[in-house]
């Protein structure tokens, strides 16, 4: 029983903490998705965790069989997997999803160094993002605990992407 009110807890957790994150997909009360990188990236990833029924204490399932992650080889599939084992092992007994999903997240470079990026692809993406990923990825090396409501008052000073608005640092020079 107490494993079940584990779940609980931790499914309110996960639903609030990635409310709005299209990243983010809840499958069933017991199983989720989250992309890892932008749809647009070639060397964007999903993963799927489970939870058996006495989870936090045995560990979830972790799959990477969905259909948007067909062009990965399967050994990289599997260095990702095993990767995320070795989390799995550490945090185990306690609630580990949220954490897996950051791993993977802060990890992703890591993870996906060998992947042969298709070409054709790559190129139509990066014509219509216009911005180079690689600043993001040195911020987020360091990356302090943040309370609820430090949490709470960031999500409510930047738009959806995380971004602050237009505008937020400008001297307003008329009075």
């Amino acid at each position: 029983m107490a494993a079940n009110e584990d779940q609980e807890m931790e499914l309110e957790a996960l639903r609030s903490i990635y409310e709005g994150d299209l990243c983010f997909r809840e499958l069933s009360p017991v199983s989720f998705q989250y992309r890892i990188g932008e749809s647009g990236d070639p060397k964007a990833f999903l993963i799927e965790v489970s939870w058996p029924e006495t989870y936090p204490q045995t560990a979830p399932v972790i799959s990477m069989d969905a259909f948007f992650n067909n062009t990965i080889s399967s050994a990289i599939k599997q260095s990702i997997l095993d990767k995320l084992m070795v989390e799995v092992e550490a945090n185990l007994g306690t609630a580990m999803t949220y954490t897996l999903f950051e791993y993977a997240k802060d990890n992703k470079e890591v993870f996906m160094e060998n992947q042969p990026v298709n070409t054709v692809t790559s190129v139509s993406n990066n014509i219509s993002t216009g911005t180079p990923d690689v600043p993001p990825s040195k911020k987020k090396e360091k990356k302090e605990q943040l309370s609820k409501t430090q949490k709470r008052k960031l999500a409510d000073k930047t738009d959806n992407k995380g971004e602050l608005p237009r505008g937020w640092n400008w001297v307003d020079v008329i009075k």
